[in-house]
């Protein structure tokens, strides 16, 4: 469905612009609309639920735009690359059986941006209607940051055109936006690699980056999303050099696109690209460069209203605070950037220090064989690219927190490594054909090996839980407040938001104390007698708890399911 909307977006942009976007961008161009035009509509709780009649409504228009003729080896072979891709990041899934999704245990922001799509596509930023809960307050304290929603909306709108609930779409989404970078990258190899075969290849293992993989399978869908909007804001450009004014539409809706992912702070990523398109020659330069920052400018309006929340002195100094780890164990290694990282936790690192290393020199060869190449035959788009990466994972690495420069890191990974890619195929077109086999072919057993360790190391969700917690949240709905006593982010913060549910180790807004008087550290379970079950009894009307054999009972006059 996604990528029905996503086609359609895409040619009614092509029509906008009064220009031809190649085939296998096609598909990434109209992600981009979706994600602007579903931000611009739930900047407003007013306009909010017409967000995905929206983007409906421009996916249909464009696709009456469509031209009617055979798609090309192009658009095959990138499609081709693209579902190859969207089926190796969703293996851990797929293979389960189960519509169940990654990074369970190891990560709850999964919970939160469930909650986000719940919401938005509703009420925008707007809680008045919601009664306290763990939902409410999850999503008040994200939205006094100005927390970027650009990288949800996509999800929320395909859940409900599909008819289910986002978070058996979450893993889907994810990989969906790993294959439109895999196809952007097939568009960015083409001056570099001219077979459609080795570029097809290429694009295959930049996208299969360790560091982006083991994001993906830890719920990152904002940094699979923004490393997709990075490369394709190089890949757009041309748009802005050879047309009149109308053609930057296409780039400056991509850049729209990707500060609505990362918010203000993505402009740092934007700075290259940026320049680079007011200052490319050719005619009509003025022009250019007031259409591209007008409708920048108004395609940006959602991200700019928020910016004096997400640049607050508090969040600033979160964001660039040296000990704010998250959920990291220690900072990254910047190495990791080369998309090699055969552990299963990225983490960590790896067990075999020697073949790592090796690895790591073989790609870093690559790279600035790649950079080389690219520079020889002029290949803009892929320099810029590389410059791009360079400067966002500096400014990153130096100004921000360890946590931040972990995501600039996995957003930035696939382009080293697809131009390290870019480099051994380019040799081997040329007089080095063995080096350049064994050395690529190094470079491809690494980016595996590391894959699969990580696919072995994945945590799935427990559907069979989780879908009794839909459940229960139907069935349920509008009879609380409720209370769970373990710490279960996804039920109170999702599943159970009909409830009012509030878990007594998570964000809540009612006192939920032992009969010690203390409170429970996040993340942590009490059985029930250990509560003071009359200040439960006056404050909440179910509770949901986990069967066991030896956890107490709930006694009258409190329920529970």
């Amino acid at each position: 469905m996604l990528g029905v909307l996503c086609l359609g977006c895409g040619a009614l942009l092509a029509r906008a612009a009064a220009t031809t976007i190649r085939a296998p961008l096609m598909l990434p161009c109209g992600f981009a609309v979706v994600i602007v035009a579903s931000s611009l509509a739930t900047a407003h709780s007013a306009t909010a639920s017409f967000a995905s009649p929206l983007v409906v409504g421009l996916a249909v228009a464009g696709l009456c735009f469509l031209p009617r003729r055979r798609p090309g080896r192009d658009t095959c072979i990138s499609v081709a690359v693209g579902v190859t891709t969207f089926l190796l990041y969703g293996a851990p899934v797929l293979l389960s059986g189960d519509p169940t999704f990654a990074g369970y245990v190891k990560l709850d922001d999964t919970a939160t941006f469930l909650a986000f799509a719940d919401h938005v596509l509703d009420n925008g930023r707007d809680l008045s209607a919601l009664g306290p809960s763990s939902y409410e307050a999850t999503l008040a304290v994200y939205f006094a940051s100005g927390y970027p929603l650009g990288a949800i909306l996509p999800l929320g709108v395909g859940a409900r055109l599909v008819g289910t609930d986002p978070a058996w779409v979450w893993q889907p989404m994810i990989s969906f936006a790993a294959a439109l970078l895999a196809m952007t990258l097939y568009a960015l190899a083409t001056q570099l690699v001219p077979s459609r075969s080795l570029r097809a290849l290429v694009a295959l293992v930049g996208a299969e980056s360790a560091l982006l993989y083991g994001y993906a399978l830890w719920g990152g869908t904002k940094e699979v999303a923004a490393a997709t909007l990075l490369a394709l804001t190089a890949a757009t450009l041309t748009h802005a050099v050879r047309g009149g004014p109308r053609e930057v539409l296409v780039p400056a809706t991509v850049f729209a696109a990707f500060i609505g992912v990362l918010s203000v702070g993505g402009v740092a990523w934007l700075v290259v690209p940026g320049v680079a398109l007011l200052i490319a020659p050719g005619t009509r330069r003025l022009g250019r460069a007031v259409a591209f920052c007008g409708f920048t400018a108004v395609l940006t309006l959602p991200a700019l209203a928020e910016a004096g929340a997400f640049l607050s002195d508090d969040n600033v100094s979160t964001l660039r605070s040296t000990e704010e780890l998250g959920n990291l164990v220690r900072p990254l290694r910047l190495r990791q950037l080369l998309g090699v990282w055969p552990t299963g936790d990225f983490r960590i690192d790896p067990e075999h220090n020697g073949l790592t290393a090796g690895l790591v020199v073989v790609a870093f060869t690559g790279l600035a064989l790649g950079v080389a190449f690219a520079w020889r035959r002029r290949s803009w788009p892929v320099l810029i690219l590389a410059s791009t990466a360079a400067v966002g994972v500096t400014v990153f690495f130096v100004a921000g927190s360890p946590w931040l420069a972990g995501k600039a890191l996995a957003i930035a990974s696939p382009v080293a490594l697809f131009l390290a890619a870019c480099g051994y195929a380019t040799l081997l077109t040329g007089r080095r054909t063995r080096v350049a086999l064994v050395l690529g072919g190094l470079l491809v057993a690494g980016v595996v090996w590391s894959n699969v360790l990580a696919y072995q190391g994945v945590w799935l969700a427990p559907y069979d839980q989780l879908k009794e917690l839909e459940q229960i949240g139907n069935r349920f709905a509008g009879r609380g407040p409720a209370l769970m006593t373990e710490y279960q982010p996804y039920g109170v913060r999702h599943f159970l938001r009909r409830l009012d549910a509030e878990g007594a180790s998570d964000l809540r807004r009612r006192p939920v104390r032992l009969a010690s008087g203390a409170v429970l550290p996040k993340g942590e379970y009490a059985d029930l007698d250990e509560f003071d079950l009359s200040e439960l009894s006056t404050s909440y009307r179910l509770l949901v708890l986990r069967r066991s054999p030896v956890a107490s009972r709930p006694r009258p006059p409190t329920s529970s399911c």
